[in-house]
This record gives structure tokens, sequence and C-alpha cells, in this order.
């Protein structure tokens, strides 16, 4: 008796392409590829499931908004932590751009994996955004928070976020405070005071005083660095009144 070798197999040559390829973009095996595979579907198939509800990418990405926010949001938050809201909320909204996220979604090639009625040609540059976000929302789904915090970490973090360049590149702390206190007539101090820290190699602790009150501290290996540090946490303190005066 033979048998087909289709019996032995449920997944045809496309599923399993596609199945090697998701798992390229992740890092790690997809569990439920059916969740990845709705996150590139585009509406124009007008496909339904059982229960007539739509099939396509909108509600994945939806979800992998919100994922990306609150993960991105985590990591400014651990990593910034002179930072106010207002700042937190201007460097989550850089990284999650449209133009951002359309870039993300070139990089991985998304759109290959797209199927549509419409050529891909006609589609706007959003879809890869949308595409990205979608894909997001599905790893949650597959394989909860941690992964898609991993997935995050390794495809946007870490290639695509540097601090200091979302922030304008801002060579010197010092110079925004000085120019601002000078601009404001307000009085300005920086005064190095003893350090009682333990480290086997000297360091300067700094102070800074604006208008006769303590606005920051910091501690650094040279008086340069110290009084850089501090003045950038004087400038995240300040930063509402820099930008609105």
């Amino acid at each position: 008796m033979k048998f087909s070798p289709k019996i032995f197999s449920s997944h045809s040559k496309s599923d399993g392409d596609f199945f090697l390829g998701i798992k390229g973009i992740l890092g790690f095996k997809p569990k439920k590829i059916a969740v990845y595979k709705k996150a590139f579907l585009h509406r124009s198939l007008n496909k339904r499931d059982k229960k007539g509800n739509p099939m396509n990418y909108e509600r994945l990405e939806f979800l992998g908004d919100a994922m990306l926010g609150t993960i991105i949001s985590k990591h400014l938050y651990s990593e910034v932590p002179e930072g106010d809201e207002g700042y937190l909320t201007k460097m989550r909204s850089k990284i999650v751009s449209r133009k951002h996220l359309n870039q993300l979604g070139k990089d991985l090639n998304l759109l290959h994996y797209v199927e549509s009625r419409i050529p891909k040609s006609h589609f706007g540059e959003n879809i890869h955004g949308n595409v990205f976000e979608a894909l997001v929302g599905a790893i949650y789904l597959d394989r909860g928070y941690v992964f898609c915090e991993k997935f995050i970490q390794t495809r946007v973090i870490e290639p695509y976020v540097d601090i200091e360049q979302l922030e304008g590149k801002v060579i010197s702390y010092k110079s925004l405070v000085i120019e601002w206190c000078q601009k404001q007539k307000k009085p300005f101090h920086y005064e190095i005071y003893e350090d009682t820290g333990n480290d086997a190699l000297k360091h300067f602790a700094v102070k800074l005083t604006i208008d006769k009150r303590i606005l920051a501290k910091a501690r650094a290996t040279s008086k340069k660095k110290a009084e850089e540090k501090a003045s950038k946490r004087a400038y995240f303190a300040l930063q509402h009144k820099m930008e609105d005066e």
C-alpha cells in the first residue's frame, strides 16, 4: 500500500517558506503560525473567520501599537531616570513615529509577506509601519509579553534607539543651561564639594545652584564631566520652563 507524502505533512511549501521567513525575522520559533498569517492579510482580500469576523492585520495593528508604546515607555523610563513626563512622551513619539515604523517595516522586508488583491506597487508608505505593528501584535498573542519585549529590544531598541541622537544631539547641556540662566537673568553657580565616595579612582562632586536653589548634583572622574552631568539633570528639571519661555 502506497501513502501520499501529503498525508505526513499538513503544511504546503508556501506555509513552510512563510514559517522559516517569520522565524528568521523574529529570532525565535513561532508557535501559532496562523496568528502571523493574519498579520499580513490586507483588508482587500475581504477574508472572514468562521464567525464572520473580518480577518486582516488591522486589529493586530491596534494591539501591536499598544505593546510597542508600552515597551518603549518602559525602556525610556529605565534609561533616562531624570527625564520628566513631557520629555519621555516626546522621546517615545520620536521612536514610534510613522516615519520610523515605516523604515522598520522596510528593513525587515515585511511587504514581501503581505497578501492583497491590490498590487503592492499601489500601496502607500504607511503599509510598512502598519504591518510592523501587526507583527508585534501577533508576537504578543502567540508568545506573550516577554517574547514581544525581546523582539522589540533586538529589532528596534538596540539598532535604532540612540538617546542622545533622539534628543537632537545636544553637545553641551552646560551651555544650554548657562544660556537660559543668562537670558532669564537668573544667578547660577557650579560648586565643587567634598566627594565622600569610596571609588579607587578620584571623583569630583559638583552641585549646581540656580536662583539660590540647588537644582542638581553629580559626580564624575573630572570636574568638566561632573558639571556636564549636573547640567543635564538641571536641563531635564527645567525643560518645560526652558521650552515655554
